[in-house]
């Protein structure tokens, strides 16, 4: 078998639908399956697979176990030489699963290859970007690769600059798309499943590199990514969740002085963004809305921030 692709599903039916009906059209040239995971959907979406798509395997969970450890799931189940992580709200394009898997077997020092991500106006979609740092924090925190996305410096943490077009080691490959090869896993390891959503590929792309493997981009592939499907059902939980995993991985891998400076950064980057939200909501007049969603967060993020963050579970 050369690929296992395997996917985590949460309650998006229909894209998962699109996803699937992609894969078994769009790759060629190489055998695979496909194995999707669902973590207790209540959107009809196992059955719709059962229906559907009878050749591929489903695992069906009884609880929401987050990301990485569904994806460790699949990958005691895998039998292809790579396993692919791919999210259920992407669309593949053009034989990309087969073309990225050609780039992996030129390339052996690669744990792990990405593709170019397309937004579904097929607009660039800034795939894989560097390791979480104090630096990249703050650099965010101030927004200027908003208003100078073609510099290096300000654009670092998602190389903004790049036109993803040249093939290149990069320091984490995008988890909407990842091509593991079998050798690293048994290596490294799988996923940390401390990770509930957000951050896990980060995590293993590090681990990966620690133990002297490549992360490697090639725009041989290209796939369309929605982005964050599940995550609109929760949308003010999953962006505690994702700060929540950043700082998960500057503790266990940077030490406690950057994890505590870190949650530091991370509440004055919350408290600089209250006033300009809270203003919103009260123009709006609305009780609820985007502008009270937002405020709820970014008052969270300060107050979790500032008492020492630990990892949420989202149910």
């Amino acid at each position: 078998m050369d690929v296992s692709a395997l996917i985590v599903n949460w309650n998006t039916r229909e894209i998962l639908r699109n996803c699937l009906k992609s894969i078994y059209e769009q790759t060629r040239d190489l055998t695979f399956e496909v194995i999707v995971i669902d973590n207790a959907s209540e959107d009809g979406s196992p059955q719709m697979v059962k229906e559907q798509f009878k050749e591929a395997i489903l695992v069906e969970n009884s609880t929401n176990r987050g990301f990485a450890a569904a994806n460790n799931q699949g990958m005691a189940m895998a039998k292809g030489r790579y396993v692919l992580l791919l999210n259920s709200d992407t669309v593949v394009l053009d034989n990309a699963i087969a073309k990225t898997t050609v780039f992996a077997d030129a390339r052996p020092e690669g744990a792990v290859i990405g593709c170019r991500i397309l937004n579904p106006d097929k607009t660039l979609q800034e795939g894989c970007f560097m390791f979480p740092s104090l630096l990249n924090l703050l650099l965010s925190a101030t927004y200027m690769y908003k208003l100078f996305p073609r510099s290096k410096f300000f654009g670092r943490e998602n190389m903004t600059w790049w036109a993803r077009d040249d093939e290149r080691e990069v320091d984490v490959v995008t988890g909407c798309f990842m091509l593991v090869r079998r050798e690293a896993i048994e290596q490294v390891g799988v996923m940390d499943e401390q990770y509930f959503m957000y951050g896990e590929e980060t995590d293993w792309c590090y681990r990966f590199k620690k133990a002297g493997w490549k992360c490697l981009f090639s725009p041989s592939g290209s796939i369309i990514h929605i982005g964050r499907a599940s995550s609109k059902v929760r949308r003010h939980a999953m962006a505690l969740q994702c700060r929540a995993s950043i700082l998960l991985f500057l503790k266990k891998h940077k030490g406690e002085l950057t994890y505590r400076l870190a949650c530091l950064a991370i509440a004055l980057d919350a408290f600089l963004r209250i006033p300009y939200w809270f203003v919103r909501w009260i123009v709006s007049g609305k009780l609820h809305g985007e502008e009270r969603s937002y405020l709820k967060t970014h008052v969270s993020a300060m107050y979790r921030s500032l008492l020492g963050w630990r990892a949420l579970r989202i149910k």
